[in-house]
């Protein structure tokens, strides 16, 4: 179980790299709205998703409805229910009464390195997802609270924002392996930058996943249909 631990905490460790710039922007962007570093502890562990806090952050600052807040963050993370169902075949054999703790945990970068790798080397798959979890938990709580301490100091030159995309880019290009991922991925990418600046409360990037869904079933029938 150790072992497994160790693992997974190992192998999230360099997309750790990414996920401190991305904690600085969002513990920052905290305080830029006018709450205080308590509020964004608070919104860092309750959310603790970053794209969801980055949305529900701009939306309270523009004086948006609290129903709309909290709709447009449920909206950007409905992309777990998606991982959730991917992961299940994985992790639920050993899961028992830990799952909830363990949808809590629940990132992009702890779903990729669990679902590619979570069972390679004889390790076990939950374990493996702990120590990959808790290390990014960690990681996120430290960095969105630095940001919120130093978000007015840090130089606006620095554009901390690139790392925003480029978390997700590091977790992408390894896993496109055959050609049907890489029609998927661009479909998805084109769909996202369509999509997401003119439907509302973020539901451009709910849409996009399900259009490249959508793209890749459709490959997957046609493969069968020729096999």
């Amino acid at each position: 179980m150790q072992r497994s631990f160790r693992a997974g905490a190992k192998e999230v460790a360099p997309l750790l790299v990414g996920v401190v710039p991305f904690a600085l922007v969002a513990g920052s962007a905290v305080t830029d709205v006018g709450l205080g570093i308590l509020e964004a502890a608070a919104c860092s562990i309750i959310v603790f998703a970053g794209a969801a806090q980055l949305a529900l952050t701009q939306l309270w600052g523009d004086g948006a409805p609290l129903l709309v807040v909290i709709a447009t963050a449920l909206v950007v993370n409905a992309r777990f229910v998606m991982y959730s169902a991917s992961l299940a075949p994985v992790i639920s054999p050993e899961a028992g009464r830990a799952r909830p703790f363990l949808g809590y945990l629940l990132t992009d970068q702890v779903y990729a390195v669990t679902v590619l790798k979570g069972r390679e080397n004889g390790s076990r798959p939950v374990p493996y997802y702990l120590g990959a979890g808790l290390a990014l938990w960690f990681t996120w709580q430290v960095g969105t609270i630095a940001g919120a301490m130093l978000g007015a100091v840090i130089p606006a030159s620095w554009q901390l924002d690139f790392a925003v995309p480029l978390v997700f880019l590091v977790l992408l290009v390894p896993a496109l392996k055959v050609r049907a991922d890489v029609e998927v991925a661009i479909v998805s990418g084109l769909a996202a930058a369509a999509l997401v600046p003119v439907l509302p409360l973020q539901s451009g990037l709910l849409v996009a996943i399900l259009c490249g869904a959508a793209w890749g079933a459709w490959r997957a029938i046609g493969e069968d249909d020729h096999a």
